[in-house]
């Protein structure tokens, strides 16, 4: 099953190649011939890079092709490389409640503010996100820290009081972690 899109914008004869070596590469080849039916598409697909001769105003991922003669394992690879960063953009996003986090940069944004946080802190905020029912300490403590359950501890319970602290003075967020009875949760 072919999930990337590899737009050919106003390059016929690259188009022709690339067609020809779409099941090879593994992409769905579309030629666009002007920018409104660019734009459209853009718009209704997702997973999509665009080869083009020359810069496009408030586009993303794309690559100029304004070298000629240019190799093709050439331009397979900065393909190829193109695909893999914007996949690894792509996957370093996740949404926890109204935020947004990005486990590359290691900030969590909401209404255009963003928070620098710990890998412990992402770490802990994963793992509660993904919990279905309260976690407790001492399951944090295993799962997150390593730690063995029978150690006597206090990180996981200051880590949560500092998580806790960081997202009320920033995001005047109260509630993001609550305490319940048996456990912590993201509410």
């Amino acid at each position: 099953m072919k999930n990337q899109n590899l737009l050919i914008y106003q390059l016929p004869y690259l188009y022709e190649i690339m067609f020809e070596l779409e099941d090879y590469l593994n992409l769905k080849v579309i030629e666009i011939s002007n920018q409104k039916s660019l734009n459209s598409l853009i718009e209704s697909i997702s997973n999509h890079l665009i080869l083009t001769k020359k810069q496009i105003p408030k586009i993303k991922n794309y690559i100029i092709i304004n070298e000629a003669p240019i190799k093709i394992y050439k331009l397979i690879e900065k393909i190829n490389i193109q695909l893999l960063k914007q996949k690894f953009n792509d996957q370093s996003e996740i949404i926890v409640n109204n935020y947004k986090l990005n486990l590359n940069s290691r900030e969590i944004y909401q209404d255009g503010k963003k928070l620098k946080l710990t890998e412990k802190e992402i770490q802990t905020i994963i793992y509660l996100s993904n919990s279905t029912k309260p976690t407790t300490s001492d399951e944090l403590q295993s799962k997150v820290w390593l730690y063995q359950k029978d150690l006597e501890t206090h990180t996981v319970e200051t880590h949560i009081y500092r998580l806790r602290k960081k997202f009320l003075n920033f995001f005047n967020d109260n509630d993001f972690i609550i305490s319940k009875k048996n456990g912590y949760k993201i509410k």
